[in-house]
């Protein structure tokens, strides 16, 4: 396994309160994370996000997710698979750990820290390290854009 990890952050203007609903509840995650979900906040529980509709079940996002571990309003760790375009890394199984820490500013900021680790070896490993070393910043931008319209 690769010790290379995706380190992002974003300050965003939102409480801590807030931004843990949005990630951590079906009504939160559609505000900026794709257009359905399947979410169950228990250590085992479905963290699904599903992109692409048209797609069959299986093909439309990150069916067979999981939360691994989480603390209420401080941080959140799923299974993360790749990519349907990613087909044999998909279909091989394994599952990359995410990891999101919510760090309290003062009552109306907060910064998010997302840590993705656990890479394989291989050229197409590098192609979805580095197709999600880009998503990640689509995805703050997309929650930067939904906490700004929610005003």
């Amino acid at each position: 396994m690769s010790e290379t990890i995706i380190n992002k952050s974003i300050i965003i203007k939102e409480s801590v309160k807030q931004l843990w609903w949005r990630w951590t509840t079906h009504e939160g995650l559609i505000t900026f994370f794709g257009p359905e979900n399947s979410i169950e906040l228990k250590e085992n529980g479905q963290f699904e996000i599903y992109f692409l509709m048209e797609n069959p079940y299986g093909l439309r996002g990150s069916e067979g997710c999981r939360i691994l571990k989480y603390a209420p309003e401080k941080m959140l760790s799923f299974s993360w698979n790749a990519p349907p375009q990613f087909k044999e890394i998909r279909e091989g199984g394994y599952k990359t750990t995410v990891v999101l820490k919510f760090k309290y500013l003062d009552d109306t900021h907060t910064e998010i820290e997302l840590n993705h680790s656990g890479w394989l070896e291989g050229e197409q490993w590098v192609n979805v390290y580095d197709y999600f070393n880009s998503a990640w910043d689509r995805v703050f931008e997309y929650l930067a854009a939904a906490v700004e319209k929610s005003r």
